[in-house]
């Protein structure tokens, strides 16, 4: 039994489970998650099935179709595959899987994924804890459960979903060339605990191993450099064109002028100049590890 079904056996179909309600703020989300709603109903009926009926050739109580059908609820994947069986629609409902799990990302996480999904280079620095393409779940997941004022249950399980998901960009074929520089202070803080920093270590090692990833340790001892007090990304595309932002430089708004790209390019270069080597950091890390 899965554990949709599971849930609704035991009265809860999964309506009430935190990370698949719909923005309200998030106009562009919530206009796809309705589309995507009309299109089941529209199937349903068509196949002369009541929701409740539809409900339970699915696996799911009555309360959640009328959800998902009225753009309330994301539909899970699950739900996704299910309907489109159910319904004879050939993979005419299973295919907005990829759609509806973007749609859980809050709106500017969407741009930035879709930014790095295009990128073919990657630069980041960051300053103050381990960048979010680098973090494990429960390291993300206990960093937004500590933002004030709190996050809702359900933001953050969107915001674990979105960070997780940004994760596809090691995964891409050709695969991007990757630079990440770190501050030794993140790699020491026990964020969720040792047994959790033990895991984000090791994170870090196995993305730090892959052929197109440079990994760097900015080392304590180094008194001062460009980046201290803020981070830096720039992301560079096929066509040439690149996009940068720093929170130390143009009021941390996102640049795409070739002057001012040249800037933080210039910055970046510097504080990679002063890390240690990607080899060097490799060892760090391990003995950090051991450590721990």
């Amino acid at each position: 039994m899965s554990v949709d079904e599971a849930g609704t056996a035991h009265g809860n179909d999964g309506a009430d489970e935190p990370g698949w309600e719909v923005d309200p703020d998030d106009e562009s989300g919530a206009a796809v998650v309705a589309s995507v709603g009309r299109q089941l109903k529209a199937w349903r009926e068509a196949a002369g099935m009541r929701a409740g009926e539809f409900g339970a050739a699915i696996g799911y109580g009555e309360d959640l179709v009328y959800k998902v059908e009225g753009g309330r609820r994301i539909p899970r994947p699950e739900f996704l595959d299910k309907a489109d069986k159910a319904l004879g629609a050939g993979g005419k409902l299973a295919m907005f899987k990829k759609e509806m799990a973007e749609v859980r990302y809050p709106k500017k996480v969407r741009d930035l994924a879709r930014m790095e999904a295009r990128a073919v280079e990657i630069s980041v620095f960051s300053c103050h804890g381990v960048h979010g393409l680098l973090q494990t779940e429960e390291h993300a997941r206990v960093l937004l459960e500590a933002r004030q004022p709190a996050y809702s249950q359900d933001e953050v399980e969107r915001g674990v979903s979105a960070r997780i998901g940004r994760r596809s960009v090691f995964e891409r074929e050709p695969a991007p060339t990757l630079s990440f520089v770190q501050e030794e202070a993140s790699l020491r803080r026990p964020i969720g605990g040792r047994a959790a920093l033990r895991n984000q270590l090791q994170r870090l090692l196995d993305v730090g191993r892959l052929r197109n990833v440079s990994l760097q340790v900015m080392p304590l001892s180094c008194e001062t450099h460009p980046g201290i007090g803020s981070d830096i990304e720039v992301l560079k595309f096929g066509d040439g064109s690149a996009v940068g932002r720093s929170g130390g430089a143009f009021n941390g708004r996102p640049v795409s002028d070739p002057k001012q790209l040249r800037i933080l390019e210039l910055r970046y270069g510097m504080i990679r100049a002063q890390a240690l080597t990607p080899r060097e950091s490799l060892a760090f890390i391990e003995q950090v590890l051991g450590e721990t």
